[in-house]
């Protein structure tokens, strides 16, 4: 050490102490009785001490004094010598000079530009500032460091760091760090919204551990300390639930990493992003999917109905021309005319075939006017409820009254009435109760029909795939498959819906909700 106590004064090798203790005590103000002498010996200490350049140069630029020692261990330049001769080998002085704007202005001055050739334990000029005797600059004070620069760093730190919370803290994902006890340190917005919690109670007295259900924290601190998600000490979209305040289950996509000092894990941060809305959207997609797949499989199966239908036509009209002709021509035996009987009976059974063909294949033309539903269904029931397989069969109406008319093809509703009256008859085997409910919907634009049966009801597996053309549970031969999908593209082209529910232990209910209003888009005929 090259510092000696000289009674309550430190003593410094190479400098004059008592210039330097005077420059000093105008520097602190130290005039009076402010400071104790104790308290000037560890103030004078503590500049001496100092291990950046302190220097006190006087207008002329003449060193007054400077504290410690330059970079190799020795008294730096003595008093009375030329600053700039003896800090840069100058016979001039610098002309970005901080020493000279405060002797020229009387403020503090900081070097302007930039020096890239400092040798070491050269005084580097930063940063002066005057030492006042009343309105005149008595010294300058030089330092090799710049205060406002330093102090402006700190600014855009304290800007840098703020605007990083905000960053974080806006976040559309939720953000939550944790310590390794639990104690959750940050909760942005986003994890207000998702969790129910405030930032309060999350970062007062919450445990991050009761966001998972179950054992949950405890198997993604598991698989964060492994290989298996992004390496270790990382997770990357790893899907887990977590429990809102209300107790809910919210999926989330989750990416999360261990925050370290050197070696040891000291946080975590977890980007908790909700998936309910992707779910949402991505179910509609597949439904969306499903729908165009069922589509254009109807459109195919259409066009190949519609060849297979206008094939068959000309056949059959050839076979009921000529059966008709030998009954009208040709004295026949009683057993003969009963083939020629059979022969028509199956033509026009075949015939009937080909009309739901090109039905289903929308080769018919479409007449859309007004219809009293409650009249169409009437109607329908009326022609049927005479025939054998309803004489076991219990049919109940519940028409509403003052039913909106409907715009519709009266021809094609009949049909699509009869098929699913008749495929709930088939399905009660000819024994139980039929339930033909009508009404208006809540919202005013449609009305409902609900035809239900008291029959087994409809499989989960078969639901589905009920309304698919050419599918049907029947025996071979005792169905087209052909009935249900027809349906449902009566209904379509109405711009309706036709759903089917099965209620176990009561049977299947089909339900058929038709627009009050006709689609500006639609023509009176296709």
């Amino acid at each position: 050490m090259h510092r000696l106590i000289y009674g309550s004064v430190l003593r410094c090798p190479g400098i004059d102490n008592g210039l330097f203790y005077g420059i000093v005590q105008k520097v602190y103000r130290w005039e009076g009785d402010m400071y104790t002498d104790t308290e000037k010996t560890y103030l004078l200490k503590a500049v001496t001490a100092f291990e950046r350049k302190i220097s006190v140069i006087s207008p002329d630029f003449i060193i007054l004094a400077t504290n410690g020692l330059d970079s190799g261990g020795k008294v730096p330049a003595a008093s009375g010598t030329v600053c700039h001769e003896s800090f840069h080998d100058r016979q001039a002085t610098c002309e970005n000079c901080p020493a000279k704007e405060v002797f020229r202005t009387g403020k503090s001055a900081f070097k302007s530009g930039t020096d890239n050739n400092r040798e070491p334990g050269k005084v580097f000029c930063l940063y002066a500032y005057p030492i006042m005797d009343g309105e005149a600059v008595e010294a300058a004070v030089v330092l090799d460091f710049d205060f406002p620069s330093t102090g402006g760093l700190e600014e855009k730190l304290q800007r840098s760091n703020a605007f990083l919370r905000n960053l974080i803290g806006s976040s559309v994902d939720a953000i939550i760090a944790a310590d390794r006890a639990g104690k959750i340190l940050f909760f942005n917005d986003a994890a207000v919204e998702v969790t129910g919690y405030s930032v309060e109670e999350a970062v007062t007295d919450m445990d991050i551990r009761i966001l998972y259900p179950g054992e949950g924290a405890k198997e993604v601190m598991r698989i964060l300390r492994s290989d298996e998600y992004g390496g270790k000490g990382k997770l990357k979209s790893y899907q887990v639930d977590l429990l809102n305040m209300g107790g809910e289950v919210i999926p989330i996509s989750l990416n999360a990493a261990v925050v370290y000092e050197g070696e040891r894990e000291v946080a975590t941060i977890g980007f908790f992003h909700d998936m309910r809305d992707t779910l949402k959207m991505r179910k509609e997609l597949e439904k969306t999917q499903v729908q165009l797949l069922q589509a254009e499989k109807m459109s195919s199966l259409g066009k190949l109905a519609a060849g297979v239908a206008h094939q068959l036509n000309n056949p059959l009209g050839g076979i009921t021309l000529y059966a008709q002709l030998m009954m009208e021509e040709y004295k026949l035996e009683d057993p003969a005319m009963e083939d020629l009987q059979r022969i028509l009976k199956d033509a026009q059974r075949c015939s009937n075939t080909v009309k739901e063909l090109l039905e289903f294949a929308r080769q018919t033309k479409q007449e859309m006017r007004p219809n009293d539903m409650n009249r169409a269904i009437s109607r329908t029931l009326f022609l049927l409820e005479n025939q054998a397989i309803f004489q076991n069969i219990e049919i109940e109406k519940n028409l509403a009254s003052s039913l909106p008319m409907v715009p519709g093809d009266i021809q094609q509703l009949n049909h699509l009435f009869m098929n699913i009256i008749l495929n709930a008859a088939e399905a009660m085997e000819g024994s139980g109760k039929l339930t033909v409910t009508t009404g208006h919907k809540p919202k005013g634009d449609r009305i409902s029909i609900t035809i239900a049966d008291t029959g087994p009801g409809i499989s989960e597996d078969v639901l589905p795939q009920v309304f698919e053309p050419f599918y049907t549970t029947k025996e071979e031969g005792k169905g087209t498959g052909l009935g249900l999908s027809l349906a449902y593209r009566i209904v379509e082209s109405h711009r309706g819906r036709l759903m089917a529910k099965n209620i176990p232990d009561s049977g299947a209910t089909f339900i058929i909700e038709l627009p009050i209003k006709q689609d500006s888009g639609d023509n009176d005929g296709e």
